[in-house]
């Protein structure tokens, strides 16, 4: 039994034989549905010039996800902070939590999550866009809600006063260690970044100071999981994922493809170990063969939360996938 509470973290991936639009409606419709199963929390990723991913505005897709919902936490995971003025996501999300008081989390990241030309189209500057820069940034973002820093002189309306849930994001010691400083909660993207899962852990323990948010440390590790009836099910849905993470790690990131596409796909042997690579220490299989290897990813980590994030091509697959999961979740 999984003993621990479950969420989703999506990226509205475009199928091939669809469309953006199509890609947005398929989102909405796993977010009804992991409310019904009683998943936590339902967060959407920011990325851009990514062609299989639909989700690039997450304040505005979190509004419509909310108004769809109605108890359910969704949030960001994550605005990529660079990317953004602070006044803007905190007016952005003031405004969202104003609207939904109590359910909107603001998941932080501190890259751009894309390549620097994309990413200086989007900030339109330099300025912002080092890792130097994100504290001072995070404590002006903080401080649009709370009106604690002194120096500001700008009122961010909706945002003060309205302060949505805070979570530092990421994939290595940085954010760990500065979200245990600030005493935030943190989520680790494992789901990209196994290797570092258990060191960024420790700093972020290791680091925590008990805050006026939280008194002692809350960490939510996000896994790639794909669960069907059978462990070969399984593997022939993850296709299109492993298929995806290979183009965009060779520079030839297209829409996500089918699993029969992904089936016919010419491997040669070093592709074939990079894309197995998007599944090792995740959860693939069968709903037993799941619920054993998100159990031991709990015990191995401490978490005190998991965040599947499942790429199917088909969104019934999708959908279905966290059913069987739900089925075998002892979620508090």
């Amino acid at each position: 039994m999984i003993d621990v509470p479950l969420s989703v973290l999506d990226v509205a991936p475009v199928a091939a034989a669809g469309s953006s639009a199509e890609a947005l409606r398929h989102t909405t419709a796993l977010a009804v549905r992991a409310e019904e199963l009683g998943y936590r929390r339902f967060w959407v990723a920011e990325h851009h010039n990514t062609p299989w991913v639909a989700s690039s505005s997450p304040a505005v897709l979190i509004a419509h996800l909310a108004a769809s919902t109605s108890t359910i936490r969704v949030g960001s995971g994550g605005v990529q902070l660079p990317n953004h003025a602070p006044l803007a996501v905190a007016e952005q999300f003031g405004t969202l939590e104003a609207l939904h008081p109590g359910r909107v989390d603001l998941g932080i990241g501190r890259t751009s999550g894309t390549d620097q030309v994309t990413a200086l189209a989007l900030r339109r500057t330099m300025e912002g866009l080092s890792a130097e820069a994100f504290p001072q940034e995070l404590a002006d973002l903080i401080g649009y809600f709370t009106a604690r820093e002194p120096r500001m002189r700008i009122t961010a309306v909706p945002g003060l006063g309205n302060m949505p849930k805070i979570w530092l994001l990421g994939s290595g010691g940085f954010s760990a260690q500065l979200a245990g400083t600030l005493g935030l909660p943190f989520s680790f993207a494992h789901h990209f970044s196994s290797a570092n899962t258990l060191p960024a852990l420790a700093l972020y323990r290791q680091h925590f100071r008990p805050s006026e948010y939280l008194d002692k440390p809350y960490a939510m590790v996000s896994v790639n999981a794909i669960c069907a009836d059978t462990d070969e099910r399984a593997e022939y849905l993850a296709g299109p994922a492993m298929l995806s993470f290979l183009r965009m790690h060779t520079g030839r990131a297209t829409l996500l493809a089918s699993a029969e596409e992904a089936a016919r796909y010419p491997y040669t042997p070093q592709e074939l170990e990079m894309a197995r690579q998007r599944f090792e220490g995740q959860a693939l299989g069968s709903p037993e063969t799941v619920a054993r290897q998100l159990a031991e990813l709990r015990e191995r980590t401490g978490a005190d939360e998991l965040m599947l994030t499942t790429q199917v091509y088909d969104i019934k697959d999708r959908i279905r996938s966290f059913e069987l999961i739900a089925e075998q979740a002892a979620t508090p």
